[in-house]
């Protein structure tokens, strides 16, 4: 059976962390679906198509990524894109307890779901999409955090 990982997020911006994972990921799946999910309690900074663009180009060497924006329930976007792990990091312990709850919730969901998790590699553990949101929002240079060019 194929092993194919839906990695969700909202990716306002995808991050070398977000990369990283992505690319750590592929060595234990056949496939890596990065999903834009839509969190009905955030507004989005970037647009998601330039996003979507991004994501592309960054991994556009490799035909083992797919791209996928979905407006539902991660759990439901397993089942529609044919994914069958959900991949995840984890920079601290903050994001274990909140990610956590989330895996059995989507367990719940789907039955048999497996949620795995992958440290951040400890010099992109800072990197946040949050941090590089209020950066970029007051002028700073951010492209040293992204695998990407924005300008």
């Amino acid at each position: 059976m194929k092993k194919v990982a839906l990695f969700p997020g909202s990716f306002d911006p995808f991050t070398k962390g977000h990369a990283d994972i992505v690319m750590r990921g592929l060595k234990l799946f056949d496939e890596v679906i990065i999903g834009i999910g839509t969190n009905s309690a955030k507004k989005r900074y970037f647009p998601l198509e330039m996003m979507t663009d991004k994501i592309r180009e960054t991994f556009q060497d490799t035909n083992k990524v797919k791209i996928i924006a979905y407006d539902d329930l991660t759990a439901n976007a397993v089942v529609t894109y044919g994914a069958n792990f959900l991949l995840r990091g984890l920079r601290n312990t903050t994001d274990f307890e909140y990610e956590n709850t989330i895996s059995q919730v989507n367990r719940h969901l789907v039955n048999g779901l497996e949620t795995v998790f992958l440290i951040t590699s400890p010099e992109l553990a800072p990197i946040s999409s949050t941090i590089v949101r209020e950066l970029h929002k007051y002028g700073a240079k951010v492209n040293e955090f992204l695998p990407y060019d924005l300008d």
